[in-house]
């Protein structure tokens, strides 16, 4: 059976169609549908249009009208390509060490850093886990996000991993965001573990990687490639593993150094994430390559490193996705429109490339492709802003929210009722 709906009039509907997926955008590129209204079939884009030029065709197919009064922004729903947002405890005293002068060593050796955060994890109950994952994913979705990545990571164990890829699935039951599920178990050799980082990674692969299929708990690999976690000798037999049983690879990649990135590359994965240390010589060859740039803004912000170098990457003709990385360590934030509004602010990013990271590019950084556009067939995945001119979105950096918020056709969020 065939429902639908019709939606509008919004002041200004931007699909995001019709935009390249690799190199710059100039805002002239952006489709802007004026006084514009979506057609909904079941949870479907079916059309887009004038509203009133809409109207007869819906009330023939029997669909409901939703009357609005033309004074809001549509855009697709947001997507995050790239969180931690399963994890117990805080950082705040990283942080404030951090932002006194300590070191990262200096951090990690007073208790601090990543395994700080294992610890917590570890600590709390998978339960505890999943209201944490729905209180953040609720905070985005209420930000505009509708599709949220998840990585696993503060685990490090078989054990402990399946905890949190068990919290991240019961959680999206829970939810009406999609929250898509990465394994970063090889995230740091851990402190605890008495063998090598490569007994680990055989271990992880040999015994955790059939459960994630067998259970559909994830269909996504990812590794921090780095001094301080794996080297690209090490990732290798672990990638190669992964590649044979069909999960899709994504890479932390040139945070610190610059190895991710040719990891990434050699093995196609889907994106390479962080990339601020990245230089010409990687950024050229990610751009000739299918792997997705995926900057993260929230990290810089975290950690008062530098951006990665979004306006290069773009310019070199890379397709470049922005994610919130939020984590309790380096990216606390956690404001996707915050971080991308002021990457673009310093990058030099036109309004179309800042909503292309954040919403069709993203989805392809996650390997999908029903989603991040206004277009048919694709979800009915979108939010509106009560503004009529689609810069403010930019121009108030985060300031501005949105007011609704519709997934799969049906309106999750209606600020104007709170």
């Amino acid at each position: 059976m065939h429902t639908y709906q019709l939606i509008g009039p919004f002041a200004q509907i931007l699909p995001m169609t019709n935009l390249n997926l690799k190199g710059a955008i100039p805002d002239e590129a952006l489709l802007v549908i004026d006084n514009g209204g979506i057609l909904i079939e079941n949870d479907r884009i079916h059309s887009l249009g004038k509203f009133n030029e809409m109207l007869l065709a819906a009330k023939e197919l029997g669909a409901k009208i939703t009357t609005l009064d033309g004074s809001d922004v549509c855009l697709p729903g947001f997507v995050d390509a790239h969180t931690h947002i399963c994890f117990g405890g805080t950082r705040a005293h990283d942080y404030a060490m951090r932002n006194a002068g300590k070191s990262y060593l200096e951090i990690a050796k007073s208790g601090g850093g990543i395994w700080d955060t294992v610890t917590q994890t570890r600590k709390a109950t998978k339960d505890q886990l999943i209201a944490l994952i729905i209180q953040r994913a609720n905070r985005h979705l209420n930000n505009g996000i509708t599709t949220i990545e998840v990585k696993s990571g503060y685990g490090l164990s078989v054990n402990e991993e399946l905890k949190m890829l068990y919290a991240i699935k019961e959680a999206n039951q829970e939810l009406y965001v999609d929250l898509i599920p990465t394994c970063l178990a090889a995230h740091m050799v851990p402190i605890d573990y008495s063998g090598t980082a490569t007994d680990y990674l055989e271990e992880i692969s040999s015994q955790l990687f059939p459960k994630l299929k067998a259970e559909q708990l994830c269909n996504r690999i990812d590794a921090f490639i780095e001094e301080s976690a794996y080297s690209k000798e090490d990732i290798a037999p672990y990638f190669t593993k992964a590649k044979a049983m069909g999960f899709d690879i994504t890479v932390h990649a040139d945070q610190f150094s610059t190895s991710g990135s040719a990891v990434a590359i050699a093995f196609d994965a889907v994106s390479a994430d962080h990339l601020e240390a990245s230089t010409t010589k990687e950024i050229e060859a990610l751009a000739k390559s299918n792997v997705i740039a995926t900057a993260l803004p929230g990290a810089t912000l975290g950690l008062g490193c530098a951006f990665t170098p979004a306006r290069e990457f773009l310019d070199a003709g890379g397709a470049l996705a922005i994610a919130s990385d939020w984590n309790p360590g380096s990216a606390p934030m956690g404001d996707l429109l915050t971080q991308a509004a002021i990457l673009g602010t310093f990058q030099k990013l036109s309004n179309a490339e800042v909503l292309a990271g954040i919403t069709f590019r993203a989805a392809l950084a996650l390997n999908l492709k029903d989603r991040g556009k206004l277009d048919k067939g694709h979800l009915a995945d979108f939010i509106s802003f009560p503004t009529t001119d689609y810069k403010e979105i930019l121009y108030q950096q985060g300031s501005l929210k949105p007011n609704n918020v519709w997934k799969k056709g049906n309106l999750v969020i209606d600020q104007k009722k709170k």
